[in-house]
């Protein structure tokens, strides 16, 4: 047959096959061979041979044709397709081998799942993202630099309401710690911030970005900047804030929530997670696992969380407002009037919004008691009381009685004034 004479090779072995030529005609030695192609000098003199003995059908490899012996059954594959399209559709990869490891007991690499998943059309090809320009290195120690920030994202896929993620991460070891809130705010960050440090302790450092929760955007008459609530409370808690200029900066927690964006979000859709309690409860159990898989080993081993011990966490982590004490002992705060109950010395007072809702009203850092007034105190009249005219009383010997049965003249009138 004609197709018999035709012989196919690939690139690579047309390379090699002119290369061997020049060996066997004795213009190259077998060593310079080899480092062209990249083999050694003994795979060289193999194919030499080969050649020798089969022609030019002896540069062809010996497997081209053949089904690997580790090459997965026709209807393993089409099971695993079938499985990932009513479970895990729209995870990668990567997450998806791990999900059928772990919930369906089959073993599969992910780059074979891959190959499988866009073969069927299911996955598509993504371009690799391009290198770093600046790379910044970690801190050294655990605790020492922690970046945070809050995640928009549907959650939930639409099961439940759109929420945020307030999300840590050490910067030396990638340890991870959130929360889910409704909004990012100052008492979000306040009440996430709170529980990190009862967990861990007080960070060093605390790496942010620039949104108004985390820094104030007002500035006083000398041109200094106004701390924002969060900034105070890091300040009370000797905690340096750091401002980032970019997303790029803090790439650590950027990276962190595209991470979480996948899989998270897919791991909540398999446990049908709808609500920011169940996320939250569900965070508590999947964070350890995730820490112990991508979290990484700090340079130095030294841990730099600071004891909350001592501290009156309750009181810090609060907005507090400075109010003026009028003369009635009343405050004047949120379109509400309050009572003191004690008489104090002061002209202002210190309202605290704590994270459990309540309200505390402070002086010198003692907490005043008071009540609230049904409605806005009247303010008092004051009440005009006329001064009553001293009657003067006139000395025995005083002028005007000697003279008070004559006749007045300007200078006798003067002469009585003068005396």
């Amino acid at each position: 047959m004609a197709g018999k004479d035709i012989l196919v090779m690939t690139r690579k072995e047309a390379k090699r096959l002119h290369v061997i030529r020049k060996v066997m005609e004795g213009e190259i030695s077998q060593i310079a061979a080899a480092e062209m192609l990249s083999l050694s000098a003994r795979q060289v003199r193999r194919i030499t041979e080969r050649i020798h003995e089969e022609g030019d059908e002896g540069i062809i490899h010996r497997h081209r044709g053949m089904v690997s012996n580790r090459k997965t059954a026709g209807r393993t594959k089409d099971k695993i397709v079938r499985l990932y399209r009513k479970h895990y559709e729209g995870f990668g990869p990567t997450l998806a081998a791990e999900k059928l490891q772990e919930l369906n007991g089959i073993s599969i690499s992910d780059e074979t799942l891959r190959l499988w998943l866009i073969d069927s059309g299911d996955w598509k090809k993504r371009k690799k993202r391009g290198s770093y320009r600046k790379w910044r290195p970690r801190r050294s120690h655990y605790g020492e630099m922690i970046q945070i920030d809050g995640s928009h994202h549907d959650w939930f896929e639409g099961r439940g309401p759109k929420c945020v993620l307030m999300g840590y991460i050490d910067d030396a070891t990638g340890e991870v710690f959130g929360r889910f809130y409704e909004y990012e705010g100052t008492m979000p960050a306040m009440d996430s911030f709170m529980k990190y440090t009862k967990k861990y302790g007080l960070p060093l450092s605390v790496y942010l970005d620039r949104h108004t929760t985390y820094k104030s955007p007002k500035k006083e008459e000398s041109d200094e900047e106004y701390l924002s609530q969060f900034e105070r409370a890091m300040a009370e808690l000797q905690v340096e804030v750091i401002h980032a200029y970019s997303p790029q900066a803090k790439g650590r927690v950027e990276r962190l929530f595209g991470t979480l964006q996948d899989r998270l979000v897919k791991e909540m859709r398999l446990k049908g997670i709808k609500s920011i309690e169940e996320a939250n409860v569900f965070l508590e159990t999947y964070l350890p696992v995730y820490n112990n898989r991508f979290s990484v080993e700090p340079k130095e081993k030294a841990d730099v969380h600071r004891s909350i011990k001592g501290l009156n966490l309750k009181s810090i982590l609060s907005v507090k407002t400075e109010r003026k004490l009028n003369n009635d002992w009343t405050v004047a705060y949120g379109s509400k009037f309050y009572q003191i109950e004690e008489k104090i010395k002061a002209s202002e007072v210190i309202v605290e919004e704590r994270l459990d809702g309540t309200m505390v009203i402070t002086h010198n850092e003692v907490s005043l008691k008071y009540t609230e007034l049904p409605q806005r105190p009247e303010k008092q009249k004051k009440v005009h009381i006329p001064k009553k005219k001293s009657k003067r009383t006139l000395p025995a010997d005083h002028p005007w009685r000697k003279m008070k049965n004559r006749p007045w003249s300007r200078s006798t009138w003067a002469l009585a004034r003068s005396g």
